[in-house]
This record gives structure tokens, sequence and C-alpha cells, in this order.
């Protein structure tokens, strides 16, 4: 009784404020004639409940419209309810909360009687939970989503980590991402783009950690809706974010003997209002990569040949963090705003050595000379991104017509540094030496205009336009060694200054129809017009020709029986170079061999043809099978040429290799990809993803025939579901050897164990996990191939580790399904249905 008496003042205090707050909300809500009356009771006692929170909310309880309280009796009655369907919701404190859907209010039954409700106490439910997890794989009409939450094995990671899993998409030991052969990929954080992703790609994906994620989106054959950009196709990161009524958050720590990271997210919503922000940080440990390098480079005159051969090591570390505040406002039940800011921190560094033996041979290889020197080196970059944006979508009474409008704004300041300096051996004298700064910034706003309209009873009608104003600032400084004073002074005629401007304007149209009630077809065509200037301090403005780009799209689908999905799509893209690609910063860490961007670049053109099937079982198995032939077009790619003698400013380099992004020429790739869920037992499953490609390059560069290699990868997942509250995953991956446009990329095997034991009614984990746990190294030889030299890289990655991931979730549980992202890049509105 002292207990029942206790939450009955609790509720009571709860309810008055829940009925003040009600009726401040109900004051722009229809009036009506309808009501719903009933009595909450208790489940085991079957004694009325007093003072419980009884509220009218829309169907998908994201706005309440009306409310009350039960009196002693535990009976209520909410009047003046207009007609429509509603859900109602009970609050009780110490119960369950107690939800019923369908709530219909006509004009022939305008009073809904609900009768007794049985409300469950807590307490009584002691260790059981009822919970409904989506799967790890979606397969939807546009994309595929892979849902991170539920990767066991990945959480302790960052979000590299995740991305080895996801179907279609392929990444390297050092980070590089590609989907189905191909690099060039637009990615976004949360549906919109981000300056951060311009900068460098490897190190945000490496900062970012998994337990931070929600899911990814990959979307291969983007329609007209979408921007034009990436000829890859589209990589979505959806961030956290909680959309369930009340005050709910989470807490995960991660630590081990290779990273480190950690996140907290908190989420409020009260009816229509919601707010959410998060903190996340990373750190990947101090860890030493071992490197032999040999050169090989011929005298075409002389036939003589230089052979350099480099061995060292070097101690690196990364590290990075982000932080983020939204709020969601739906102020009508047709008008929605929402509003956000996110900031992101990413960081590296290394520090090392190596000696360096260059030896000179005569045309049969015969020694004629050798020198020994010693080389120390240091790099470090790292770049800070400001996003912020603000939606507004309004519905309309006819399901599926929308109007949308989004401003997103991204600025991102980069900095990297290098410093080398060259040693005799024989008696340690410095005699050469030079580092080197490049501040940039790199900042983006869209403002864009959507509008959906249906027509008829499965038809769809989109157009839209956008406006991307892109502004690139870089400073080049470099110093010199002074051989007389000892100091590094500032080179005039290296050091430089640049400026880049890009706006592109952009329409499109799409219509979505079923033909002959059998077939579903939507084709659209985008249009963007790109302007595009640049300044040097040492060369003057360049204006470059403005070009207008036609993107059309066209994708067919038919649905069978037994869950079979057909789909047919063609999607024609573009790649223009970005903040990496056309910084021309020359980086002379090492001095024999000098990496730079180009700004003469040209887009990068695709288009691609892709015929997939899908089938799902009844017992939750599923297959997805993909075909698919790429063509490309002025292929942006790093290419490297030897030079026997290298002028940059008033410095000469010899001997020395230099590696440009240039358009390649042409890339074919012509492929398959298999993705499989089977459930072996009701508590083993396994997950597979299996791609191949032919790759065939016409590079259009360098004297040479045709390049073309076989390329695949597998991956197996293992998970084992020992009880509702402990599972045991094994993931297992494996990439061949890759061409590219010189030579060939390594091969990679990498594989992870992992348990989880969830504690306190599944709100608090435990993790362990053991990436590559019997051997520190992963060995990494790859080849490179120019007009007369050869490189051959060998490198040892250390990549053992082990780690532990603690989580906490807090507040209230229950989650509805959010909605897809609201911008223009991702989002398709529902077509009305009968």
């Amino acid at each position: 009784m002292l207990l029942m008496d206790s939450r009955k003042i609790y509720s009571l205090i709860l309810s008055l404020l829940f009925v003040s707050v009600i009726g401040n909300a109900q004051k722009a809500e229809p009036k009506g004639e309808g009501s719903v009356t009933g009595r909450i009771i208790d489940s085991v006692s079957r004694q009325p409940v007093s003072y419980a929170s009884i509220s009218i909310t829309t169907p998908d309880g994201t706005r309440e419209l009306n409310g009350s309280t039960s009196d002693d009796n535990g009976q209520f009655k909410i009047s003046q309810i207009a007609e429509g369907t509603y859900r109602l919701v009970i609050y009780f404190v110490g119960y369950q909360t107690g939800i019923r859907n369908n709530i219909i209010i006509s004009k022939s039954k305008p009073d809904f009687v609900l009768g007794d409700f049985l409300l469950v106490d807590k307490t009584m439910l002691k260790q059981v939970t009822i919970t409904t997890d989506r799967s790890i794989i979606e397969n939807k009409v546009d994309k595929i989503v892979y849902n991170a939450e539920n990767d066991l094995t990945s959480q302790g990671g960052v979000a590299i980590d995740i991305l080895k899993k996801v179907p279609e998409v392929s990444v390297d030991i050092d980070g590089n991402v590609d989907i189905q052969g191909n690099t060039n990929i637009r990615f976004l954080i949360n549906g919109k783009p981000s300056s951060m992703f311009g900068s460098n790609l490897v190190d945000v994906l490496q900062s970012i950690p998994a337990s931070q994620i929600k899911s990814i989106e990959v979307i291969t054959s983007p329609g007209a809706k979408y921007d034009a950009e990436g000829t890859g196709g589209i990589i979505n990161i959806i961030l956290k974010k909680s959309t369930a009524q009340g005050i709910n958050g989470n807490i995960s720590l991660s630590g081990g003997t290779r990273l480190e990271n950690g996140s907290f997210n908190l989420a409020a919503k009260k009816g229509g209002l919601g707010a959410h922000a998060f903190f996340s940080g990373n750190a990947q440990l101090q860890s030493t990569v071992l490197s032999d390098v040999t050169r090989t480079s011929q005298d075409p005159l002389s036939l003589q040949q230089t052979v350099t051969d480099q061995n060292g090591k070097s101690n690196f570390t990364r590290n990075g963090y982000q932080s983020g505040y939204g709020v969601d406002w739906e102020a009508t039940s047709n008008d929605l705003f929402t509003g956000g800011v996110l900031f992101n921190y990413f960081g590296n560094n290394s520090v090392g050595n190596s000696s360096r033996i260059t030896s000179l041979q005569d045309a049969y290889g015969n020694p004629l000379s050798s020198t020994t020197d010693l080389l120390n080196t240091q790099n470090n970059a790292n770049g800070q991104v400001f996003d912020w944006n603000l939606d507004y979508k309004h519905t309309f009474k006819k399901e599926g017509q929308e109007l949308s409008a989004l401003v997103n704004s991204s600025t991102g300041t980069n900095y990297s540094y290098y410093q080398q300096s060259q040693n005799h051996a024989w008696n340690d004298s410095l005699f050469n030496g030079s580092k080197g700064n490049n501040p940039g910034t790199d900042k983006e706003t869209d403002i864009s205009v959507d509008y959906a309209q249906p027509f008829g009873k499965e038809s769809l009608f989109e157009t839209g336009g956008k406006a991307t104003l892109n502004q690139i600032n870089s400073a080049s400084n470099v110093y010199l060694l002074n051989g007389s004073t000892g100091n590094y002074d500032f080179n005039n005629s290296q050091s430089l200054t640049f400026h880049y401007q890009r706006q592109i304007y952009a329409g499109y149209a799409s219509v979505k129809v079923r033909l002959f009630d059998y077939l579903d077809m939507k084709v659209g065509c985008r249009y963007e017009y790109t302007e595009h200037s640049a300044s040097f301090s040492n060369a003057g403005n360049i204006d470059f020709t403005p070009y207008g780009t036609v993107v059309p799209s066209v994708a067919f689908s038919h649905v069978f029986k037994n869950n079979q999905t057909l789909k047919l799509l063609y999607s024609h893209r573009i790649q223009r170079p970005d903040y990496r690609d056309l910084n021309p910063f020359i980086n002379a860490t090492d001095p024999q061999n000098l990496t730079a961007g180009n700004v003469n670049l040209k887009p990068e053109v695709s288009d691609r043809v892709e015929v997939g099937y899908n089938k799902s079982f009844e017992k939750g198995g599923s297959i997805l099978i993909s075909l698919f032939a790429r063509l490309n077009t002025d292929d942006i790619q790093p290419y490297t040429r030897y030079y026997s003698s290298y002028q940059v400013g008033d410095s000469t380099y010899r001997n020395v290799t230099v590696g440009i992004r240039d358009n390649i020429g042409h890339e074919n790739n012509y492929g398959v990809s298999f993705f499989g869920n089977i459930p072996i037992t009701p508590k083993i499953s396994l997950r597979t993803n299996i791609s191949a490609f032919e790759r065939y390059i016409t590079t259009g560069l360098d004297a040479g025939g045709d390049i073309h290699g076989f390329n695949y990868r597998i991956n197996l997942n293992a998970t084992w579901q020992i009880s509702p509250t402990l599972v045991v995953e094994a993931f297992g991956n494996f990439n061949s050897p890759r061409i590219n446009a010189q030579g060939t990329q390594p091969s990679q095997t990498t594989y992870t164990f992992a348990f989880r034991k969830q504690f306190w009614n599944k709100k608090a984990s435990v993790a362990l996990t053991a990436t590559n746990p019997f051997a520190e190294y992963v060995d990494q030889k790859s080849n490179l191939t120019g007009t007369n030299f050869t490189l051959v890289t060998d490198r040892q990655l250390p990549y053992r580790s082990f780690g532990i991931n603690l989580t906490y979730k807090f507040g209230k549980m229950e989650f509805k399904k959010s909605k897809d992202p609201e911008d223009n890049n991702l989002p398709e509105p529902s077509l009305p249905t009968n």
C-alpha cells in the first residue's frame, strides 16, 4: 500500500504537469465531437490505477494532441477529438507504458469505448524482455542498408571496420574504400555532404568510433534526385540519434592495445519537439611500421641503372573527435523543421628514419659507385570541420505530396606539415634538408528545394533544384636548409598560394510509374552546370571553360512471388576533383619520392549498368546477387613518373619519382557480387560477401599496352547466440591483389573474434574483441611500374589488437522506427496506397 501511495503522489504531480503541457499543445489542434473512454487497472491485482496519464497522439506517436488522467476508480474520458485515426498512450510510474493503436473516430462512431486496459507492473517482468531487432542487412529498392548497431565485432573499432562488412564495399589495409573496385565515392554524413571527406578521407573514417554509427547506406546507382557526384556511388554514414519520447541516451567506452574510443549520446523528446547531442572520440595508439622500398631506374641513353634501397621504420599515431547537436520541431502535423551543428577534428602524426643505399650500375649490372645516407622524416596533418544545416519539410493532405527545402554549410580548416633531413652515413653530417607547411580551407554551401507530386494510383513526379558553392584556399610554405647557417630559410620560388572557386547549379525531374500492372519504372534526368576558376600567387588567374553535364538514370524492377525481386539499373555519374586532388602542394618528406595534387584535372565520367536479384526466405535467410558493368573515362588516379632531374622552383631533385593525381584514360570493370544471410540453426547464422570483377585499363599517358586483371574479395561472418544475453561472433576478410594503372596493390587477410554479454535487462553490455591475434604484422608487398623505372614496396603493418567495450543505455527505451534523413540527396517520398 505504501508503494502504491507513493506512486499515486508522484504520478499525480506528473499528471498535473502533463495536463498543463497537453492543454497548451492542443490549442492549435482542431476540435471535434469524438471521445475516448475507458478504465486503467493493474494486470495482476485487477485494482484500478489512479492518476495515470493518458494521451491521444498521432498514429506514429510523434505528436500529442489531447489528454487526461484517470480518477480514483481508474476511469478516464478524453473529449473534443476530431475525426481520424489515433494512438492511445498510458503512463504510470512503475508500470510498463501502455499503447493502443488504431483508435478510430468517425461520424458514424464518434465515441470510442476502450473498456478495461491492463497495465503491467515492471517488477513483475523480472528479466523477461521482448525485443524486435532489424536485420543487420536491409536491401531496399535504391540502396543497401547495413545496421551497424547490430554488428558485434566492429563495436570496439572505427568506421573502417564496419565498412569492411558492407555488401558491395571493399577496404584495403590502409583504409582506402571502394565500391565494386571504384574509389571515387560520394561520402555523406547524416545524408548531407561535408568538406571533411574532401581533405583526408582515411583519417576521417579512422576517427569515427563504430559505437557512434547507427547504419551505413550504399547506393550504387543513384537516381536523378541525387547529386551527380561520385562515379563509384554514394556511401551515407548515419550517426546515432534517438527518436524515443522522453529522455534517453547511451555511453560506450572501448580500450585496447591498438585502438581506444568512446561515445556519449543524449536525446530528449516531448511531443513534436526533440533534441539530441553527442560527443565521441577515437585514438590509434602509437605503432611502428616497418618498410623496405627498392626502386630501379634506367637512363634510356647510357642504359646505366640506379638502384635505391631504402629500409626504415616510422612511429605512427592518429586521433580524432566529433561533437554535434540537433533539434527537430514538428510545428504542425504537416510542417517539420530540423536543424543541427556538427564539429569534427581528426589528425595523425608520423616520425621515421631510414637508411638509404644508392648504387649506380652499368648496362650489364656491374657496380660503378655506391653511396649511403640516413633520412629522418616527420609528417603530421590535421583538420577541423564545422557543419550546420537547417531543413524544412511540408506534407500536404494528399499522401506522398511533399515540399522540402535545405540549407547546409560545411567549413573545413586543414593543415599539414613535413620535415626531412639527410645525413652522410659515414660522419653523420647534415647535407640536405627541407620543411613545409600547408594550411588551407575548404568551404561548401548547399541550397536546395525539392517537390514531389503523386498522380494516379501508383505514380509519382519529382522535381527540384540545387546550388552548390565551393571555395578552396591553400598556402604552400617551403623552407630549405641553409648549409652555411644551419637554418631553414623561406623559399619564395617553391612557396605559393592557391585559390579555387566552383559553383554548381542543378535541376532534375523524374517520374515513377507502374507499367502493365507488372513492371515498376523510374526514369529521371539531372542537369548540372559548373563554373570554376583558380588563381596562383606565381601564375595569376586561370578561368576554366564552364561546362554542363546531363545525368540520365533509369530503373526497372519487378516483385515476384515468394519475396523475389529483379532490378535493372542504369546511371550516368561524374567525379569532380576535390581538395586533395587539386591541392598543388608538393610534399617532399621523401626527397626521392615527391607527391602533389593537380589543379588541371578534368571531371571523371562513368556509365554504370546493374542487374540485381534478391530473395528472402521464410526462416530469415536472404540472398542478393548483382551483375554490373562500369565504364569510366578520364579516371582520376595517382600516377607516378620517374625523372633523372626534376625542377621545383629553384631546387633540382635528382633520381626522383613524382606522384601526381591525373586523368589516366579509360577503365572498364565487369563483375558480380553476392551477399548471403544463412540461418544454420535458430541460434547460429552465417553471412558472406563475395565480389569479383575483371578490370581493363587504358592509361593514354605513357607508351605501353592495355592492362587487365582479375580481382576478388570474400568475407564470412558467423554468429552464435548462445543465450538471449550472450553472443559470440567471428569475422574473416580476404582481398586479392588488385591491379591499378601501374602495377598491383597487395592482398590482405584480416580476422576478428568477439563476444558480448548483456546485463541489467540488456541496458548494459561488455564485449571483448581480438583482431589478427595470431600474427603481429600484416605484410603488404606492392609493385609499381612506369617508363624507365620499377618500384617495389614491402611494408609490415602492426595489426594485432585486443580490446574491451563497455556500453550502457539509460532512460526510456521505447524507440520507434526513425524516418530516413530529410535531405535532397537521399529520401524518396512513398507512393499512395489503396
